[in-house]
């Protein structure tokens, strides 16, 4: 572990600072809200801190603002950091020392603030970017499973529990998503994770209610199989869910690649219309034919309901998409998940808002079982693929939940505190 000026240790940190740190007698009016509401302080878990790191993005609007401007932002305090990795580009040490963050030389320090008690209302955990290796399926092997399992060892030692946040999928790969997910029903953690991307902006915003019947759904995803594969299952979830009868999990999955993907298509598996229409709804790079894509991937995925799950990733867009032919509509519906750079990336922010709300409650702002399954269908379509495009059976994806109603950019209205907005 590399030392650093800024890192301390429990001894170097006392408790009675730890209570002061905390802001237990903070509060901030929020614009919009009845009454003042009190602050929730939190710990924060990162594995780098650079400039348009995950880390930035969403600990920077604590500490800066919903815009990262100065302006407005959540009622949540950051009072301790654990870096795991500081790099030539370190934001951490510089933030640390302008806004008065402790940062701590281990996770336990952190989530106790160097105290002997935890006195933080939640912690984040971002275990994204950074020099990490690669395993065969080519899955970067970020450190979340040992992230969460040295911030819940933290909980048990101390002997109180607070909600926690991990970023993006939780393994990635499977067996580590399921042990994070087992620990946290285990010690009832107060748990959410998963991508930014379904809370953001739509282009263009159409509804789709809670019970619809989804005759056929295809999504359009870009880059990395691994690094982006799973923002786009999330977007694709995060609509299928809606169906009638609610979520019961995945029977298959298989990986298709090459001219594998394009006569899946061809042949009727899957639908034409809806694929051009989820196709219409991305930008493309330049004037290439998807068809010539050299590195294209189909996921496809068949839900213990009978619905197919169809997931492109294609290398001749920048986008992500999802078009559904809804029962009783002639043509299908397609939408683009924005990713807007600014102001500072603002999907960020109504993700933020979500881990806010569960923060404050105590409770989900959603399900974190989308995430477990959308996680569990990337790592099983990986697996497929480098075994030939076998089809996995899936036992263990059989993931039962009950999808919520939660809203997308622009709403919530950031600076406004509902707790409402959290499942109930």
């Amino acid at each position: 572990m590399l030392k650093t000026s800024n890192l301390i240790t429990r001894r170097d940190w006392l408790a009675n600072t730890a209570a002061i740190a905390c802001g237990s007698v903070v509060h901030q009016a929020i614009a919009n809200s009845a009454k003042p509401v009190k602050t929730k302080s939190v710990a924060a878990i990162v594995s780098i801190y650079e400039q348009g790191t995950h880390a930035d993005v969403l600990i920077g609007k604590i500490l800066e603002g919903w815009k990262q401007d100065g302006g407005a932002g959540p009622a949540l305090k950051l009072v301790s950091l654990y870096v795991d990795q500081f790099t030539d580009k370190d934001m951490s040490r510089k933030m640390a020392t302008k806004y008065n963050v402790p940062i701590f030389d281990s996770i336990e320090n952190a989530v106790t603030v160097g105290s002997d008690r935890i006195p933080v209302d939640g912690v984040i955990s971002i275990g994204e970017h950074g020099d990490y290796p690669f395993n065969e399926k080519e899955q970067q092997l970020y450190p979340r499973r040992r992230f969460f399992k040295e911030i819940t060892d933290t909980f048990k030692k101390y002997g109180r529990v607070v909600p926690v946040f991990n970023d993006k999928h939780l393994g990635p790969v499977w067996s580590d998503a399921k042990w994070i997910y087992n620990r946290a029903q285990k010690m009832n953690v107060p748990f959410m994770a998963g991508s930014s991307l379904p809370l953001t902006y739509r282009k263009p915003e159409f509804k789709v209610p809670m019970g619809s019947e989804i005759e056929a759904a295809v999504g359009i995803g870009y880059s990395g199989l691994d690094i982006y594969g799973i923002h786009a299952l999330e977007c694709y979830q995060c609509l299928v869910e809606r169906r009638r009868g609610a979520e019961k999990g995945v029977k298959w999955v298989q990986c298709l690649q090459g001219d594998q993907v394009w006569n899946a298509l061809d042949n009727g598996i899957v639908s034409k219309d809806v694929f051009n229409a989820a196709l219409a709804a991305v930008p493309k790079r330049g004037n290439v034919n998807v068809r010539e894509d050299p590195d294209v991937a189909l996921f496809l995925f068949k839900y213990n309901d009978g619905f197919l799950g169809v997931q492109f990733m294609l290398q001749s867009v920048s986008r992500t998409s999802v078009a559904l032919k809804l029962k009783g509509q002639k043509r299908p519906i397609a939408t683009q998940f924005e990713e807007r750079p600014e102001p500072s990336h603002p999907h960020f922010a109504y993700l933020l808002k979500a881990i806010e709300g569960m923060i404050h409650t105590g409770r989900p702002s959603y399900p974190v079982e989308r995430t477990l399954l959308t996680g569990g269908i990337l790592d099983r379509a990986l697996t497929s693929r480098v075994m030939n495009s076998k089809k996995m059976m899936t036992p263990e994806l059989s993931i039962q939940y009950q999808p919520v109603d939660y809203p997308h950019a622009p709403v919530p209205e950031l600076t406004s505190y509902d707790a409402r907005s959290s499942v109930e």
